[in-house]
């Protein structure tokens, strides 16, 4: 159990800081979905679409809050992480933002759109082998030996408090916007990879919205948090696979478990073709380039994977659109 767990004040107190830097990414209607759905009129579905934001991923949340948190601590040395690229663009977009060097770790199968992201912000990038990452653990070796070396201070892509406060804020953007209509919520659908957004999104719809019913969703091939759900704690997967390649953490951090244990009801699995359907069903319906980590959420509620009961509305998470062209015609070529 960690020393301290994020609440519901560390994210407000995150809003503050995200607000000097950015925008809230936009709440959508979907008016597709609703239809697809066949809800009646007093229930709508919104869609929070994260690609908006200036790295094209919900990444940016929690880094420019964590960035923000620590950097008298940092003050001249480094930044060391490693990310399957999202928390890379992230991370170096905070960095360029408060004047830090930045140095990432990335799988070199990472699409090349993170390469080029993470790079345009002025990161130095290193390389590993994901394919035998769980034999060598070479991803973790490289961190530490950056941070050891260089003297830098090591980022989380996740488990950390302040990633999951800074994460929250895009819930608390839900929050205040749903509220302002009049509207509540019955279902909260998110993605639950190392759970940072996912945890810092579920306190700001539990706080917000007491009986919404929170649901995580993950690929079939790397379910760890379904698993732990099931077995009341931690599971590790050594090898999670598939095309959601921001969702492939080996397990859910230590500081995320606590509140995705308490707040979030279930998580359902999805296989990679329903989220290859998904992505083309958001292009055609939404004109939405998406990633299939973003859009493992739509592709959960339209196979039914998500019980809708209740009065209220639905809110997807569409945590990021950073695919490269290539394969994303090529994953939806066929569906």
């Amino acid at each position: 159990m960690p020393d301290s767990i994020a609440t519901i004040d560390d994210v407000r107190r995150a809003q503050r800081v995200i607000r000097e830097h950015i925008s809230p990414a936009p709440l959508i209607r979907s008016y597709a979905l609703e239809k697809e759905l066949d809800l009646p009129p007093s229930r709508q579905v919104w869609i929070k679409d994260y690609g908006w934001t200036p790295v094209g991923s919900f990444k940016l949340l929690g880094a420019l809050n964590w960035m923000s948190r620590h950097a008298d601590e940092i003050g001249d040395r480094p930044v060391a992480a490693h990310s399957s690229g999202n928390f890379a663009s992230g991370i170096s977009f905070a960095g360029m933002r408060l004047n830090k060097r930045v140095i990432i770790v990335m799988p070199d199968s990472a699409p090349k759109v993170k390469f080029r992201l993470t790079e345009s912000f002025g990161a130095e990038i290193r390389t590993y082998d994901i394919s035998r990452d769980h034999e060598t653990g070479e991803r973790d070796r490289l961190t530490g030996q950056i941070a050891n070396e260089e003297g830098g201070i090591q980022a989380s892509p996740y488990d950390d408090n302040d990633v999951i406060a800074g994460n929250g804020v895009g819930g608390l953007e839900i929050a205040e916007e749903l509220q302002r209509q009049g509207r509540t919520i019955s279902q909260f659908v998110c993605q639950v990879s190392g759970g940072g957004l996912m945890a810092g999104h579920a306190l700001a719809i539990a706080d917000a919205f007491p009986d919404a019913t929170i649901t995580g969703v993950e690929p079939d091939t790397a379910d760890d948090f379904r698993q732990s759900l099931a077995a009341g704690q931690r599971v590790r997967v050594d090898r999670p696979s598939g095309i959601c390649d921001g969702l492939l953490s080996y397990d859910v951090g230590e500081h995320n478990w606590p509140i995705l244990q308490k707040l979030v009801a279930s998580s359902v699995t999805v296989p990679d073709i329903q989220t290859r359907q998904a992505m083309a069903w958001l292009y055609n319906k939404h004109g939405l380039r998406t990633e299939p980590s973003g859009a493992i959420t739509t592709a959960a509620v339209l196979t039914g994977r998500v019980p809708l009961e209740g009065e209220g509305d639905i809110v997807l998470v569409l945590s990021g659109r950073n695919a490269d062209e290539d394969r994303f015609r090529n994953w939806i070529a066929s569906e």
